[in-house]
């Protein structure tokens, strides 16, 4: 089936589940779908070692033969190994960085040249090579790299309490700078199989966390699902395409690049040297252009009226269509797109289903979670004996819950606890039980999004537009069926940290 029909075992239908191939992470192998490496035979050899891995760290593809972004649900390697391969892959991240010019968990003076900014009439630019070095050289005067700029311990310490010193000159683009410090100073994710670990539902004298009145009081607040309803303006809509269009799309005249070099052989491997290269824009606009208006009508599922709207509404801006036709086509879409996302929320309104349609508790009994030790935090206010973080920023909160004499119960809201928005599937992070010590008893019930700002400036479209969805939803959930308040009901919060979250305990 591999050599013959290999496109059938991308396919849901076919009933073979697993393929074990022996001896074939060599030359000409060409499948991305490997996800474990057993090695069953001893070798020294570096080469062989190099290409098991390199076929294993292809990015896989899903049943349409499109690559699966990147991330580690999908795209884990597993190396089941009977020889030691830390020092191999200490020394391969050598050679990755000797060789290819990539240095891990350092800065290059150009590391910020490409960060896209915003001038004072909106126009988009990039921050610089300039000021790409002004940054640089500051990090090196406050000791943050040494002189081969590898990160020290001193940023990644203030990257970590959001205390990084930068030039007056980039305040303004700081986020989107710590964005770029905070990437670069992760190494690499490689987790030992010793520290994997599988995380239990804790019990209270025989008896789940998760079924218990607390835990009851806490999920009925938050399991009831929703549906939604959009309202918006075309003609708002169009505006702001034309506005955003005008401010971002640059389309300049396709070109040629032509590269001229001479290449010698010499007892160790082949050099090249004199190399030449020229570019020419082809500006012979001598061709027939596209319909443009049915691409984009196609890309992004508007009517061919309000298509025309916008393109007309460009004025001289569509002149950068002849340029080149198909960059034009692409940007456009993605603003048109971006706009349509972001009016299609600024327009939603939630409704609750009603009272048999929810999350049920006892889902977390069918769900096991495993993690590693490193991305855990031991739990013992929490359903489950560990939590499993994603990030840092959830791994700092998590220890603050834990700490905190307020926090009476508290759970990381499972994958499968999803809201329903028009960009997709939301899931936010916490469900938090607040034991106010007043001498009243009373108690708070919150839904926690955790990000590293809760400026929504600094977050994606996507992501913001998600969670606004998720403010309405639990609005709706603060009314019952007929539309009356809920007597002390869920707030959902976003927080960059457990300070911030503390705030909303005093209101």
């Amino acid at each position: 089936m591999i050599m013959k029909d290999k496109e059938k075992l991308l396919s849901m239908d076919e009933k073979l589940r697993f393929i074990f191939s022996h001896s074939a992470l060599k030359e000409g192998w060409d499948n991305p779908n490997v996800f474990q490496i057993c090695t069953l035979n001893e070798t020294n050899s570096v080469m062989k070692k190099r290409q098991e891995i390199g076929r294993g760290l292809r990015l896989a593809v899903d049943q349409s033969g499109e690559r699966v972004p990147y991330g580690f649900e999908v795209n884990t390697l597993t190396v089941m190994a009977n020889e030691s391969y830390e020092q191999f892959v200490a020394a391969l991240q050598k050679e990755i960085e000797e060789e290819e010019g990539i240095k891990f968990g350092a800065v290059e003076k150009h590391q910020f040249a490409n960060i896209v900014i915003s001038d004072e009439h909106g126009t988009k630019e990039f921050l610089g090579a300039r000021r790409s070095e002004e940054i640089y050289q500051h990090l090196a005067d406050k000791g943050y790299i040494d002189k081969n700029g590898k990160i020290q311990d001193s940023l990644k310490a203030d990257l970590a309490d959001n205390t990084v010193s930068l030039p007056e000159s980039v305040q303004p683009h700081s986020d989107a700078i710590l964005a770029t410090l905070t990437k670069v100073a992760k190494g690499l994710s490689i987790k030992k199989h010793e520290e994997k670990k599988t995380a239990k539902l804790r019990e209270d004298n025989g008896k789940q966390i998760v079924l218990g009145d607390d835990f009851k009081a806490l999920w009925d607040r938050i399991k009831y699902k929703t549906t939604y309803r959009v309202n918006f303006s075309v003609g708002e809509l169009v505006e702001k395409c034309i506005k955003e269009i005008r401010a971002s799309v640059a389309v300049a005249s396709a070109k040629f690049e032509y590269k001229k070099v001479k290449v010698a052989i010499t007892e160790a491997e082949l050099e090249t040297f004199d190399e030449e290269s020229k570019i020419q824009y082809y500006r012979n606009r001598n061709f027939q252009l596209p319909d443009v208006v049915t691409y984009l009508e196609s890309n992004t599922n508007l009517t061919r009226k309000t298509v025309v709207e916008i393109l007309l509404g460009l004025g001289d801006k569509l002149e950068a269509f002849k340029n080149n036709p198909q960059r034009f086509i692409e940007l456009t879409s993605e603003v048109i797109r971006k706009q349509m996302r972001l009016a299609i929320v600024d327009g939603i309104s939630y409704h609750r289903i009603g009272d048999e349609d929810y999350y049920a508790q006892e889902l977390f009994q069918e769900e096991e979670l495993t993690g590693y030790l490193k991305s855990m935090v031991e739990a013992n206010k929490s359903v489950y004996d560990y939590i499993i973080c994603d990030s840092d920023t959830e791994f700092e909160f998590a220890e603050k819950l834990e700490e905190s004499t307020d926090v009476k119960l508290y759970a990381k809201l499972p994958a499968w606890f999803k809201i329903d928005t028009p960009l997709g599937n939301y899931n936010p992070d916490w469900a938090v039980l607040i034991d106010k010590d007043d001498g009243m008893g009373d108690q708070l019930y919150f839904v926690v999004e955790t990000k590293s700002s809760i400026f929504s400036d600094d977050l994606r479209a996507s992501e913001q537009a998600k969670i606004d969805c998720g403010i309405e939803h639990f609005k709706a959930l603060s009314q019952d069926k007929n539309g009356g308040a809920i007597e002390n009901p869920a707030k959902f919060v976003k927080a960059d940290n457990f300070n911030t979250f503390a705030t909303y305990l005093e209101e």
